[in-house]
């Protein structure tokens, strides 16, 4: 008499979810090195700031390409960028996901640092439904559009 075995109840590591992404941010020069990269860190988030990666007179597409080969996710307040086509012919490259924090230039960086602290879900939405390379607008809402890909 043949045994015929059981199938495991235990689920297969092929059938089961993989785990999130583990984003990095990068901060761009336009939010500075300390208020919004803190309020993120603090939040638990890993954050790399562009003073400590490179100069202040680093041009945009030099460090573009650089957070595009580590697969950083950008964070800026520079909405003007993908109408600059140098920078968003890097951006689209180096195959970078950038997101665009859509506020007035009277913001303190207590409230830009605070804007993006609570569009941190959305983001991460966002960054595991799109593929690179994408500008997306973060409103003040914390709501996540794309403008350009």
């Amino acid at each position: 008499m043949d045994v015929v075995p059981r199938p495991s109840k235990k689920p297969s590591a092929a059938s089961l979810p993989l785990p999130p992404e583990r984003l990095v941010f990068f901060v761009d020069r336009d939010l500075g090195r300390y208020v919004v990269p803190n309020a993120l860190r603090k939040a638990g988030e890993d954050v790399r700031a562009h003073d400590d990666h490179f100069p202040q007179t680093t041009k945009d597409e030099v460090w573009l390409a650089e957070v595009g080969k580590q697969g950083w996710v950008v964070l800026t307040l520079d909405g003007r960028i993908r109408y600059h086509a140098s920078e968003t012919n890097a951006l689209l490259a180096a195959k970078v996901r950038a997101f665009v924090l859509a506020a007035r230039g009277d913001l303190s960086g207590q409230e830009i640092a605070q804007f993006f602290v609570n569009a941190l879900p959305s983001i991460k939405r966002f960054c595991a439904k799109t593929q690179p390379p994408f500008i997306a607008r973060v409103s003040r809402e914390g709501e996540v559009s794309l403008l350009k890909s």
